[in-house]
Parts: C-alpha cells; structure tokens; sequence
C-alpha cells in the first residue's frame, strides 16, 4: 500500500490529471489542442512513442533546475491501466519524488521522506507499488536539444500538476513578487474501486490577496479573499465549486535566483507526511 500523504484520512494513491470539465472547456476547438493534437501526429508519424515527447515536454517544463529522469517501462501486468510500454517522467519537488504518465497525470513516487538518495538508486520498489506490472525499466538518456524542442507551450496530456509549477517559474523569472506559493490538489468522488478525480492549480498571495492560477486558463488570475489562505478544501470549492470533497496543498518555497542555482527549492518540513 502506498504511504498516505498530508494527513492519514487522504486516498493512498493521488493522481492529478486534468479536469476538462471541471476548468471550463469553451465551446468549440482550442487552437492549443490542435497544435497539440498535429506534434503527437507528428511524432507517431515520425515513429516517435506519444508518451515519450509528452515526457520530454513534462521535462522541459520542469525545468533544468529541477532533477528529473525519463523511464521507458515495460508492463508486463495482464490487468493494468497503463500500456504495455510506456515512457514517464520521475522527478523531484518538496523534498519527495513524484511520478508523471501522459495515461493518468502525476502521482507521489516516493514511499518514504528523508531517502531520495536511495530511491534515485532504486526505482525498482517505487515502480512496483505504482503497478506489479511494472518490473523492467530502463533510464532514457537526457537530449537538451529534443527536450527543447518540444513544444512547452502546447498543453501537455494530463499535465495540470507540472503545468501549476511551470506558471510559478514563469512568474518568478518575470520578476514577479510572489508570497507562500503553493500547488493546490483537489479532488472528487472516488470509491472503493475508482480513484478520486484530481485536478491542481497554482496558488499564490500578492499584495495580502490569494492568486490562482489554473493551467487550463494561463493567462487568467483569479483573487480570493485571504481568508481562504488557510484551509485547502474552502479554497479549492471556491475556486472549482462544493463539488469538491478533498484538497491539500504542496508548498513551494522559491529561492533568489542566482545563475546555476536552483530557481525553486520546495521543501518545507512536515507538510507532507511519510514514513521515515
């Protein structure tokens, strides 16, 4: 079983694909998605694997200050939600790794807090408590110049996690004055057989006002009364309605950006809650 994260009464397992209908899909058809839509048709046409470039640009959107590394995984579970191949993206944010599929979003990777060295030495365990499927691996040796060139502007499938933190580097390299940003994670429904819908957003307070920024809609900020600041649960309903029946936040800690120095540190004690 995997560790609980925040506090005990959260499902084990989290996952935060994107929420369409829950970010407001306009009537007709994006011109992001489209152009989306034709570098996956692209790809597959150049004979490319769709999970691959949409892991590179998962990659290029964290960023090279923050670790990463591309798997290609073979499944050999005969009862799975994931392919029979695939390419992820591991990576490191709050002190803990996370795990990214282009098939269900991003999930927490790590089972333990205060052992990433040992975990970056062995995917194995990791992998396996994600899918038994998940046995045989091999790392994908990084391309700078192909993580470049792909697209990190289009949305990335099932990418709102990793897309909340890109907004916060975009802001922060602009100059921005940023207090408490944060990665808020909702979620919905859920049984004993079917995971909770995830969506997350970014969250930040300018000027003693919360900010949220949903990369559904980049280029909309919406403002919250500071009251909200401190429950995660009346945020997220009033940010994406009462539908909402879980929430917790991510804390991001951004560092002064000093060339060759990490752009983001995020690592506060005890908010995420995993055995030692």
């Amino acid at each position: 079983m995997r560790a609980a994260f925040f506090v005990a009464e959260f499902p084990p397992l989290v996952a935060f694909p994107r929420l369409w209908r829950a970010s407001g899909v306009r009537e007709g058809v994006n011109p992001r998605i489209l152009f989306l839509v034709s570098l996956l048709l692209t790809a597959i046409c150049s004979g490319a694997d769709a999970s691959l470039v949409n892991a590179r640009r998962a990659q290029a959107l964290l960023g090279s200050e923050v670790w990463s590394q591309i798997l290609r995984i073979e499944n050999t579970g005969r009862a799975s939600g994931y392919p029979r191949a695939l390419h992820a993206l591991v990576f490191e944010i709050a002190g803990i790794l996370w795990f990214y599929s282009d098939t269900d979003g991003t999930q927490s990777f790590s089972l333990h807090r205060g052992r990433l060295a040992e975990e970056k030495a062995n995917f194995g365990p990791l992998l396996r408590d994600i899918d038994p499927g998940f046995t045989r691996w091999t790392a994908v040796q990084a391309d700078l110049a192909v993580t470049g060139a792909v697209a990190p502007e289009a949305p990335l499938r099932n990418g709102c996690f990793i897309e909340s933190y890109a907004a916060l580097r975009v802001r922060l390299a602009r100059g921005e004055s940023i207090s408490e940003p944060r990665l808020l994670s909702y979620y919905r429904g859920g049984t004993n057989t079917n995971r909770p819908q995830g969506h997350t957003v970014l969250a930040y307070v300018v000027a003693g006002q919360v900010k949220v920024v949903d990369p559904a809609q980049p280029d909309r900020e919406r403002e919250f009364s500071p009251a909200l600041a401190a429950d995660p649960l009346l945020l997220a309903r009033a940010v994406d309605g009462r539908g909402i029946d879980q929430a917790r936040v991510i804390p991001i800690k951004p560092r002064e950006t000093v060339p060759g120095r990490n752009l983001l540190v995020s690592n506060r004690a005890g908010e995420v809650e995993l055995p030692h």
